[in-house]
């Protein structure tokens, strides 16, 4: 059977009607900003203090558009009579997002937490230049990453957690060991023991620095009688 002439036009007729109808759902960007799930992936945050310049990113980046350079130094022994360390200095950071295409793996493998996901997008450049982030820019976006989600309070404790709450306690007990115990110390004498008390004067004694004055039995030493 031949369609009717005309029924097509009829059913998005029908559609534009039905549409039209509804309420709008276009957001007004730039003047409203969007509502971006907690883990969008817009642009990556470098917090360089935990970067061991370990190269694992830039190895396992599809793209390569992670750009690294460091040099050695040598840290001097911390105890008398150790030897000297070298340890990798960042120099450059830098990460190229015309090329990147947002796969997460550099962050996944990361073994130190220094690189995350920031829901910022708005970076946009006219130069493709101006895209290679270096370090101090990724450092920006550090500022802009979500805390993370809390944990489930039914979740078992993480194993880091654990381990460091172990050896704080350890470190507590062996630290009230060593510790020697101390006698109760009064506010005069020794330790232990109460301090001397001075023997009662006896009541005829006069107070230190006056001379004794002559009673009923007579004068004082060293004094005449009446004449």
């Amino acid at each position: 059977m031949s369609p009717i002439p005309g029924s097509g036009l009829a059913k998005g007729l029908a559609v534009t009607l039905r549409t039209m109808t509804k309420k709008t759902v276009t957001a007004q960007y730039p003047d409203v900003q969007p509502q971006l799930p907690p883990r969008t992936r817009g642009v990556i945050g470098l917090f360089e203090e935990n970067c061991t310049v370990c190269m694992l990113c830039a190895r396992e980046c599809p793209d390569w558009c992670i750009y690294i350079d460091s040099h050695k130094e040598t840290v001097p022994a911390a105890v008398p009579g150790g030897r000297e360390r070298s340890r990798n200095v960042l120099d450059r950071f830098a990460i190229d997002f015309s090329l990147c295409m947002y796969c997460g793996i550099c962050i996944e493998v990361c073994p130190f937490d220094a690189l995350f996901w920031s829901p910022e997008f708005e970076y946009a450049e006219t130069d493709i230049r101006e895209l290679t982030h270096e370090r101090d820019k990724l450092r920006e976006w550090m500022w802009t990453v979500p805390a993370p989600p809390a944990l489930d309070p039914g979740a078992e404790e993480p194993k880091e957690v654990a381990a460091a709450r172990k050896a704080a306690e350890k470190l507590a007990a062996a630290q009230a060991d060593a510790t020697p115990p101390t006698a109760p110390q009064d506010q005069q004498g020794t330790p232990g023991h109460a301090a001397p008390s001075a023997p009662p004067a006896p009541e005829d004694t006069p107070p230190p620095g006056e001379r004794p004055t002559g009673g009923e039995d007579g004068p004082a030493p060293g004094q005449g009688g009446a004449a």
